[in-house]
This record gives structure tokens, sequence and C-alpha cells, in this order.
């Protein structure tokens, strides 16, 4: 780290965040095991929008808070995607065009994670947008009820990433979709929600 500024060199103009106001900056790297840890989505319908993150997703509610908002989560955390209807029940989507998120990614664990995730979407009815293989991962792209453009991704091993003089080199190829399902075992694939 070159400089450190501490808050006393700092301004605030009335409504603004934090300015610096010397010419010192950082130069390190944010530390490798930072990760971007939950998404808190404002939805037009909260019900509408846990029985998707809950049914078709699989995501668990790990609180409730109050009838506005809902915490949900993989594992145990205590919330990988809060759900609020803050802005108004029914509230409108932002208009397409504009600035603002473009998608929230959900990384599985392995490609048999993503395929079972891959079915569970077809078992609930949810259209996919699209399904490409980056060469480092491989993402299935659908929106949830509001709108809300998701990745459903798992990467590969970083010795499998396509690298030219060694930079990486991502790609945007269809996904075989047909391949990924064959991750899981025969019985599986066929069941429907209600058999398993």
């Amino acid at each position: 780290m070159t400089a450190t500024v501490s808050r006393n060199e700092m301004k605030t103009p009335a409504g603004s965040p934090w300015v610096r106001t010397n010419s010192t900056t950082m130069t390190t790297a944010i530390h490798p095991d930072v990760r971007i840890g939950h998404v808190h989505l404002t939805v037009s319908q909260l019900d509408r929008a846990l029985e998707f993150y809950r049914g078709a997703l699989g995501f668990e509610v790990t609180q409730r808070y109050g009838s506005s908002a809902v915490f949900l989560s993989a594992g145990g955390y205590h919330h990988h995607i809060a759900l609020n209807t803050w802005a108004g029940e029914g509230a409108p989507p932002p208009p397409r065009g504009r600035t603002g998120l473009y998608h929230l990614a959900i990384l599985y664990p392995s490609r048999r994670e993503l395929a079972r995730a891959f079915k569970r979407l077809f078992d609930h009815g949810v259209p996919i947008e699209g399904a490409s293989d980056h060469g480092v991962s491989e993402a299935i792209y659908l929106r949830d009820p509001d709108g809300n453009g998701i990745e459903l991704y798992c990467d590969r091993p970083r010795d499998q990433w396509p690298r030219l003089d060694g930079q990486l080199q991502m790609t945007t190829r269809p996904l075989d979709l047909d391949g990924l399902l064959a991750e899981l075992p025969e019985l599986e694939r066929d069941l429907s929600p209600q058999e398993r």
C-alpha cells in the first residue's frame, strides 16, 4: 500500500459520499478471499418471488422481516438472497435500457449440481433465456418473476481455463444441455419432482 487516507483528510460535500482530498491512492489488490456475500432484490410481489427462489431454485428461508422482506440461503448461511417490497407492493420493474443490475450469478459447486438446477427449472416450468460455455464456466440464463436476470453456473477447474500466451481467453459458445443433463444418474433425469 502506498498511503492511507484518514477520516480527517476526507471531505463530505453536502449529500455526497466520502471524497478523497489528496492524491494518494491504494495500489494493492483486494484480498483474494473476498467474496460477494449476498444480493438484495426489490420485488413487486413477495409471495410470488418467494415461490420462485424457494420453489424453482431451492433456496431455504432463514428469516422473515415482517410482511415486507424475506431472507434465503443455501446450506444454512444467514442469507445469500434477500427479497423485499419496500418500493411498494406491485411496484413496476425499472424500464429496459437503463443502468442497473444486469444479472446475479449463483455459483454451483459442480457440474452435476448445475445439471440438478437445470432439471429443477425444467420441472417447475421456468423458461431459460440462454445457456453458454464460457471456457472457464458453464452457465444457464433466466429471469425471475420480476425480470431480474439470473445466471446459474459452475466453474471449471482453473487449470482447464483457456489461455493464450498466459492470458485468459473466455468464450461464449452454446452449452450442450443434453450433455449437462447426462451428469445426472438416469433415474434422476426421468423422475418428476413428486416422484423423488
